[in-house]
């Protein structure tokens, strides 16, 4: 189920082999990191705490710490002036120099064109973007041709010369390649398929089939993917759209990309929740009972410190992490609500610490038709602690998807 990577990937190729990226007019506008390539990319899964030292600090530090200028983008946001202020304070209080407000909003036609906006992206060593609605940034900030807008172009620029870019919730999804997740619950994806553009209907799985910005591509993107149980509809949206890999991005928690684009991307989870990454390329799609199926995919849950190759397809486990010896007793319960907040993420570390069960499973709260998550422990199966504690994390479960 591969699909050509595209878009930042050609993109940052072309320009960095061509050497046509001018570097940063001052030192105050430098990034701290090396600007031989592009900068960090901060995938925020959303609810994003303001005592989080692991993200925010993070990245005020790739933006250059006491001296960064961090340009907030907020057009997403139903109130952009005070949720770009928000997240100012914060930036602040973490040491950044500056934190400004960059105000492209969908309010005001044309501002993502405004030259004046532009030169202010062109000063700044660090990007963030705040939550809402991700289709705000696509109407603001993206030309009707697919094109950039001047202010996005000046960001893109200023990447390449190695600024980190930061995005939460809707600011972390427009950050995504093709296929952009634009709404849906997974219960309706997974029933329905997925529907090409901008539907305001929780029961359509919508996706924008040119993407976001672009700046991550190396798999499909979706947030509070645990707290509003996104799995099914990220694995329905990639099966049907060709991808074979999903970054799911929990609630307070980043994915930090480094090398985003090239050969040499990494990535490594910072936060308090984690990050599943979904694994397609051995999947299976057919039908069960007249319904659409899916078996084969493989899940790994990544929590803070751990790290992942994805050229290598390779997860690296923090130290602080040792396999658990799971207790000797059996599962729980199935959940009849398998794509209710959380439930799926416990439903797989309850089977991680289960030694008498390989297996369990899950229906949904809807019944028409009902389907059935399994989890399936093999020998590509390891489950994870930190301290002596129970599982939380894992890697290589098997995950199907049926009526039933």
């Amino acid at each position: 189920m591969t699909r050509p990577r595209r878009l930042l990937r050609l993109f940052t190729a072309l320009v960095l082999a061509a050497g046509t990226v001018a570097a940063p007019a001052s030192a105050a506008a430098r990034s701290i990191e090396d600007d031989a390539g592009p900068g960090a990319v901060l995938l925020v899964g959303g609810a994003l705490a303001e005592d989080n030292s692991a993200v925010y600090g993070e990245f005020v530090r790739r933006a250059g710490g006491a001296q960064a200028r961090i340009g907030v983008l907020s057009a997403s946001s139903a109130v952009p002036h005070s949720s770009a202020n928000a997240v100012a304070k914060v930036l602040k209080r973490y040491g950044a120099a500056e934190a400004t407000w960059i105000p492209v909003t969908t309010k005001r036609d044309g501002s993502g064109d405004d030259p004046s906006y532009a030169a202010l992206a062109e000063s700044m060593t660090g990007f963030f973007f705040t939550g809402g609605d991700q289709f705000r940034y696509v109407q603001s900030m993206i030309h009707s041709d697919g094109s950039d807008g001047a202010v996005l172009h000046a960001i893109r620029q200023r990447f390449l010369a190695g600024a980190p870019v930061a995005g939460t919730s809707a600011g972390m999804q427009i950050l995504a390649g093709p296929d952009m997740i634009t709404g849906g619950l997974s219960y309706y994806g997974v029933r329905d398929g997925s529907r090409a553009g901008y539907y305001d209907d929780e029961q359509i799985l919508g996706y924008w089939p040119a993407g976001g910005f672009g700046f991550v591509g190396s798999g499909l993107v979706d947030t509070h993917f645990d707290a509003r149980g996104r799995a099914g509809r990220s694995i329905r949206l990639a099966a049907d759209t060709g991808h074979d890999r999903v970054y799911g991005v929990g609630e307070d928690s980043a994915l930090l990309v480094t090398g985003a684009g090239t050969a040499g991307e990494t990535a490594r989870v910072l936060g308090t929740n984690g990050v599943s990454i979904l694994d397609l390329r051995a999947a299976g799609v057919g039908q069960v009972g007249g319904h659409w199926s899916i078996s084969g995919v493989r899940w790994s849950y990544l929590t803070d410190g751990d790290t992942y190759d994805p050229g290598r397809w390779r997860v690296g486990k923090s130290p602080a992490s040792t396999p658990v010896v799971p207790a000797d007793r059996a599962a729980a319960p199935p959940t009849a609500d398998v794509f209710g907040s959380y439930a799926l993420r416990d439903a797989a570390f309850d089977l991680a610490g289960a030694a008498r069960s390989t297996s369990t499973t899950g229906t949904t709260a809807e019944t028409a038709p009902r389907f059935v998550v399994g989890l399936t422990k093999d020998a590509a199966f390891t489950a994870y602690g930190v301290g002596g504690s129970g599982p939380t994390s894992f890697t290589g479960l098997a995950l199907s998807i049926q009526a039933g």
